[in-house]
């Protein structure tokens, strides 16, 4: 007679007529496999063991991956849909003047960033009256200005949308909230033949809120809009 202890028979013909319920018990899974690798005893390569564990910690791998496509894929639609609310608001305006302060207001807020200034190369300067009279989300600077800023010690920028950390912004660029500035996203404005280059910045207090690493999709398609926005108000 064997000396193992026999199986409850309500148990056993529940596990006969559900097996699936072991076989969905990851725990209840690695015990049986443990006590089978136990029984054959130390001196046998269980193979198959062996490579349920790395199917294991595979899909271990794969749910991880699965968890951050998802994650990303809602963060996308976020911000996307932050984008769209923007674009109509800045689209709202009959009025120049109105236009650059529901820029710097309900626009910035619905980004979520802590300030936007419109910079325009010209022959002006900031204490011209016209200019003084838009508040203070539109400046001008010198020829030359936009690139040399976007470059910022690299021979061209080239790129639309430059996304970047700052320990200390430049008040040309970020007005009276330069000192609260820690990163900034900037948008290369190009407002059509024999007009003067400009650039869109945004600034957000957060250090990490615009970074090198991130897409620059949405604010591109932003920037090309707001090009478009200021084309027309320039003719």
């Amino acid at each position: 007679m064997s000396s193992k202890p026999r199986m409850d028979p309500s148990l056993r013909e529940k596990i006969i007529t559900q097996p699936d319920v072991i076989l969905d018990d990851n725990d209840l899974m690695r015990a049986l496999i443990a006590a089978n690798e136990r029984a054959m005893g130390g001196n046998i390569v269980d193979l198959r063991g062996i490579a349920m564990d790395r199917l294991e910690a595979r899909l271990d791998r794969l749910e991880d991956t699965h968890r951050s496509v998802i994650a990303a894929a809602y963060e996308n639609l976020a911000g996307t849909n932050l984008i769209h609310r923007a674009i109509l608001r800045m689209l709202d305006p009959v009025e120049f003047e109105t236009f650059l302060h529901d820029l710097g207001g309900d626009v910035a807020e619905i980004l979520r960033v802590d300030s936007v200034r419109l910079i325009l190369e010209s022959v002006q300067d900031d204490e011209d009256p016209s200019i003084r009279r838009m508040g203070d989300v539109l400046s001008v600077a010198g020829l030359g200005f936009v690139e040399t800023y976007l470059a910022q010690g690299r021979a061209r920028a080239d790129r639309p949308v430059t996304l970047r950390q700052v320990h200390e912004a430049d008040p040309r660029v970020h007005g009276k909230a330069a000192q609260f500035i820690r990163s900034e996203a900037c948008i290369r404005l190009d407002f059509g033949e024999g007009r003067l280059p400009g650039m869109l910045v945004m600034g957000a207090e957060d250090p990490h809120q615009f970074t090198p690493q991130q897409g620059t999709d949405l604010l591109a398609f932003f920037g090309g809009v707001f090009e478009r926005a200021m084309r027309r108000w320039l003719s």
